[in-house]
């Protein structure tokens, strides 16, 4: 293992290590295998998600070590048979970093925000094709536009960057008007399969539509659908709390009432809670 720069990753490193040590080690942590550890890995990411969009700092430090032990367990399994290491995975993302930053650190000028943007995914498409290229010993065609988006990525975030794509080579709306057209023909869709009494499959492929084209939207008003869709869960789930506390002190339950009371109540929590 090469020398790190930091006593505290070092550290960790070692630590790690030990863990894995096939005499001295953590049975736990023996067994794990790349695939086994990928839950871990998705479900620290999104706690780290969680503690920034509650502010809490201290959280927050606490969760990005947990997520970093994801990259060092990688990296030790990758390690052990001889792929690479730690300091590999750093080497290759500052490389990655200086490449993608010409303006920083090549001298090099854009004229606009835009102009840079469009660079960067240029050489982004580059890397996905010099890295194909290798894997195929450079006998296969080039990447297509949509390679190298995550399948594990949450649905609508796939489906935003899956547009993004499309959208570099001209397979786009002009601007967001027309979409909130065809929000409403799959909303009308959705409505015709209810109608009709369609099976399951075909009710999900319809509401599949919509919130693909909902997506879309979000794209073109450059709001992320997965933050503007988690503002919305905390929304809600701070108006339904106060429901429950509020009928919880008057001796009631949610359950106990009409649904007429219950809107009256949520009209409230809106002016109440946001």
């Amino acid at each position: 293992m090469k020398p790190s720069s930091s006593p505290a990753l070092d550290e960790v490193l070692g630590i790690m290590a030990r863990l894995r040590d096939p005499e001295r080690g953590c049975a736990w942590d023996l067994k794990q295998t790349y695939d086994s550890i990928v839950p871990h890995t998705l479900e620290e990411a999104y706690e780290v998600a969680d503690a920034i969009a509650r502010r809490d700092f201290d959280e927050l430090r606490s969760e990005l070590g947990d997520l970093l032990l994801q990259v060092v367990f990688h990296a030790r399994m990758a390690e052990e048979e001889g792929r690479f290491d730690f300091n590999d995975v750093a080497r290759t993302l500052a490389d990655k970093l200086i490449r993608r930053h010409p303006h920083v650190f090549a001298g090099v000028r854009f004229e606009s925000e835009d102009v840079q943007h469009a660079a960067w995914e240029t050489e982004k498409a580059r890397e996905r094709a010099d890295r194909q290229g290798a894997g195929s010993g450079g006998n296969e065609p080039a990447s297509g536009v949509l390679d190298g988006i995550a399948l594990t990525l949450p649905a609508l975030a796939r489906a935003a960057k899956i547009q993004k794509r499309a959208a570099r080579v001209g397979f786009d709306w002009a601007d967001a008007a027309p979409i909130l057209d065809k929000i409403h023909e799959e909303l009308d869709e959705v409505r015709a399969e209810m109608g009709a009494g369609a099976p399951h499959a075909r009710l999900e492929d319809e509401l599949g539509d919509v919130l693909f084209a909902v997506a879309n939207l979000a794209r073109h008003l450059k709001v992320d659908p997965e933050a503007a869709l988690r503002r919305t869960n905390a929304k809600f789930e701070r108006r339904f709390r106060f429901m429950e506390e509020t009928l919880t002190r008057e001796g009631s339950r949610m359950e106990d009432e009409s649904l007429e009371a219950l809107e009256a109540l949520w009209q409230l929590a809106k002016t109440r809670v946001g």
